[in-house]
């Protein structure tokens, strides 16, 4: 008998910065890991993906977030149980950050600092997803 698959969801956070108004990807720190990583978490019983994913990233960075596209599913083995995570592209909006156990510090960084500064090489391609798709959420049809 196999394990179930841990479900879980997430969100490639962004905002405009509101020193020089130039792209910025928020990342975490989570002490239990040491690593940098996108906001994320495992999913409630019955609680739909993008809602999860809205959750983690209010309980982890302190900040609401206006959902836009879908973005990559990531799957991988945590633990020896498979594990998928469902990412959306979202625009900070109200909020502060306060250290608690689970994440102890977040860095907003342009999306070239934030692809070098993330821990596991999986979590790069989200920044590439999160520009492709404010791009075409930015070109108007002809």
């Amino acid at each position: 008998m196999t394990e179930a698959t841990i479900q879980a969801a997430g969100c490639v956070l962004w905002r405009m910065s509101p020193i020089d108004g130039a792209l910025e990807v928020c990342l975490v720190h989570r002490p239990k890991y040491d690593d940098w990583s996108h906001p994320k978490g495992k999913l409630k019983r019955d609680e739909a993906a993008l809602a999860g994913a809205l959750r983690e990233v209010e309980e982890e960075t302190g900040y609401t977030a206006t959902p836009g596209a879908r973005l990559l599913t990531l799957a991988y083995e945590v633990n020896g149980r498979p594990k998928e995570v469902r990412y959306w592209a979202a625009e900070a909006r109200e909020g502060a950050f306060v250290p608690n156990d689970e994440v102890d510090r977040v860095l907003w960084l342009p999306p070239t600092a934030a692809r070098n500064r993330l821990t596991h090489p999986r979590d790069k391609d989200l920044v590439d997803a999160l520009l492709t798709a404010i791009r075409r959420s930015t070109v108007s049809p002809a």
